[in-house]
């Protein structure tokens, strides 16, 4: 099983490998143009491209944001939501395997990681939730510090999954607002005074929420690092 599991996480690095050679080659942007193109049969490609650029830090901000401009509010959160989570898992996967030296390391610079080992140890699922709500550390390393905490590989995945959905949904809805908004600037799409109030309520409304639940996921997973 291990054996499987390190092979696994080696053809990973070598993707990982691979988009980071595209990506310095060609640019994000003309990624991202090629999607846009063929955004039809670009659904593969694309939830690929976000999980490698998880595994090897890429900034995800923008391809989320991306998302919603190119796929919809509906298809790009599943699509980035499969990808942040393939990403996630590669990269926990690796933090357990060829680079669990390397996150010792590194984890041994971040002050807080002890204490949210312990917390780990006694509520797995529920810290991983918090802090995926409201991470203390960013989502890339934390991907890769999992991975060598007592957290079980079905909590890891189920609270990761569920505590990213609603700063997906943000992004993604962003997008899908900033599209739309463009469409109606040039005149292509007009939604008319209603459509653009209701994007812009939708929108507000988004952030609230996730503003809300970010701060009290900030309190009670403070709460959990000093018990």
């Amino acid at each position: 099983m291990r054996r499987r599991v390190a092979f696994a996480s080696g053809l990973v690095l070598l993707g990982a490998a691979a988009t980071v050679a595209v990506l310095a080659r060609y640019g994000m942007e003309a990624v991202l143009a090629w999607i846009a193109a063929w955004r039809g049969a670009a659904a593969v490609p694309f939830v690929l491209v976000y999980a490698l650029a998880a595994v090897v830090f890429l900034p995800d901000s923008l391809l989320t944001i991306a998302a919603g401009a190119l796929f919809g509010l509906a298809r790009g959160l599943a699509l980035v939501s499969i990808g942040s989570m393939l990403g996630a898992t590669a990269a926990f996967f690796l933090g357990r395997t060829l680079a669990r030296d390397w996150v010792h390391r590194r984890a041994e610079r971040w002050p807080k990681f002890r204490a949210l080992d312990r917390a780990i140890s006694r509520h797995g699922f529920w810290v991983v939730f918090l802090t995926r709500l409201s991470p203390i550390i960013p989502y890339g390393l934390l991907n890769y510090a999992y991975g060598i905490t007592t957290v079980r590989v079905r909590d890891y995945l189920l609270a990761s999954w569920i505590g990213m959905l609603p700063g997906t949904l943000l992004y993604v809805y962003a997008g899908t607002a900033a599209a739309n908004l463009t469409e109606v600037i040039s005149g292509q799409t007009p939604l008319g005074k209603e459509g653009n109030i209701l994007l812009w309520v939708g929108l507000a409304a988004t952030i609230a929420m996730i503003g809300l639940l970010t701060y009290f996921a900030r309190r009670e997973l403070t709460r959990e690092l000093r018990s």
